[in-house]
This record gives structure tokens, C-alpha cells and sequence, in this order.
């Protein structure tokens, strides 16, 4: 829903049928899926995050970042907890290359997540060097300093400050393969078939729902035939 509000957002200023068209299946499916619940698993608290971008699939040649932030184990390779921040955002500047978008998500990313682990820190759960996982080589190897400098000269100057906090041992950044890399889902816009796929790593499944809403003694939601269904 992030991805599909942030395209209707950016239009906005210059509306058009498409946009309204986006909108109404944007309402369908909000009607066909009424329960949004995620559960949560005790941990140490410890912030894991997941990057990654899509380039150039924009309106005037832009890219999205897309960021999964959750509360897991120590373990770099930590399973996936419900999600306490998502981000999906077009970014501004306009990518020469999809590495330069990838250090654009990265640099999203950690920016959001120096305020999380703020936040944790004065809830009583120091953090340490938090994992950002990415699926570029290439971006990864700017972060990290395995890529000299005079190969990266195109890279905005802002996105240098990922440098100063792998130094500072604030974050460590990692490679994970993409199709464990949970920040993906928030960077294209997918047809219904992957979202019914991958719905149940982001949100509580329907049957268990169900299940418990049997148990309280509850009804479980039924579609008549006004209802929407997309």
C-alpha cells in the first residue's frame, strides 16, 4: 500500500484518468483485504534492515527505495520479526547508474535508521553496529570502502556519510541474496499473484486470523456481494 500511495501522491499536482484509475484499485484493495495485522515475536531487540531500489521505474527517470526495518536475534542472517518501519520512496535526484541508485537506498535507509536506534537506545536496548543488508556488490562495496574513490566520482556527495558511519561502528553493511532481501517488496509495483505470495512474510496469514477469531468467539469476515475483490 506504501508503494501505491507514494505513485498516487507524486501525481497529484497533474491528476489524469490513469491517476484516478490507480486510485479506485488502490480502494479495491483496501475492501478485499480489511485485515492489516502483524505479529510480533519476542527478541532481543536488536534493529535489522533490509535495502534495496528500483531503477528507473519512476515517472521522469526516477528510482524508488524501498526498506524493510525489524527487531530480531544478534545473528546477521536474523529471521524476519514484524516490521516497526517500512520505506518507500521515490528518490529525487535522477540515477546515472542502478549501483548509484542502490547507494541512494542505502543511504535512505540508514538515515531513517539512526533515528530508530535512537529511539530503542532511550528505551533501554543499546544497540550495536546495525546490519544493513543489500543485494548490489557494487553499492556495498562503496559503503565498505572496497571500491576506490576515484571510480565513484558520479555518487552525490551526501550518500559519503554511509563511510563515516561504517567507521563510527554504527552500522555494518552486508550482502544478502535478493530474494531474501525482504526491502524488495516495497519498490515495484507487483501484480496480485506476488502480493497473495509474499503477504504472509509481512502481515499475519488470514487462517491464523480466522483461527483466532473462532476461538474468541468471533465472527470471521465474509465478502458479500457489494464488496470489492481484487
Amino acid at each position: 500500500m506504501l508503494v501505491a500511495l507514494s505513485a498516487i501522491a507524486s501525481a497529484q499536482a497533474k491528476p489524469t484518468v490513469a491517476t484516478l484509475e490507480k486510485a479506485m484499485l488502490f480502494l479495491d484493495y483496501a475492501a478485499t483485504h480489511p485485515d492489516a495485522i502483524m505479529t510480533y515475536k519476542a527478541s532481543n531487540m536488536i534493529l535489522h534492515v533490509h535495502s534495496d531500489t528500483s531503477y528507473l521505474t519512476e515517472p521522469k527517470a526516477r528510482s524508488r527505495a524501498g526498506g524493510h526495518f525489524f527487531l530480531s536475534s544478534k545473528a546477521k542472517d536474523a529471521p524476519n520479526n514484524g516490521a516497526v518501519h517500512n520505506i518507500a520512496q521515490i528518490l529525487k535526484h535522477v540515477m546515472t547508474s542502478a549501483a548509484d541508485a542502490e547507494i541512494g537506498a542505502l543511504y535512505v535507509n540508514t538515515r531513517h535508521a539512526i533515528s530508530v536506534r535512537r529511539t530503542l537506545k532511550e528505551m533501554g536496548h543499546p544497540q550495536p553496529a546495525t546490519p544493513i543488508q543489500t543485494d548490489n556488490t557494487t553499492a556495498l562495496g562503496f559503503a565498505t570502502k572496497n571500491i576506490q574513490p576515484k571510480l565513484t566520482k558520479s555518487t552525490d556527495m551526501k550518500h559519503w556519510s554511509m563511510r563515516d558511519k561504517e567507521e563510527r561502528k554504527q552500522f555494518e553493511y552486508g550482502w544478502t541474496s535478493g530474494k531474501h532481501i525482504k526491502g524488495d517488496y516495497y519498490t515495484k509495483h507487483f501484480c496480485s499473484a506476488h502480493h497473495k505470495q509474499v503477504r504472509q512474510d509481512y502481515l499475519t496469514a488470514r487462517s491464523t486470523l480466522d483461527e483466532l477469531r473462532t476461538r474468541l468467539g468471533q465472527p470471521c469476515h465474509v465478502y458479500n456481494v457489494n464488496e470489492r475483490v481484487c
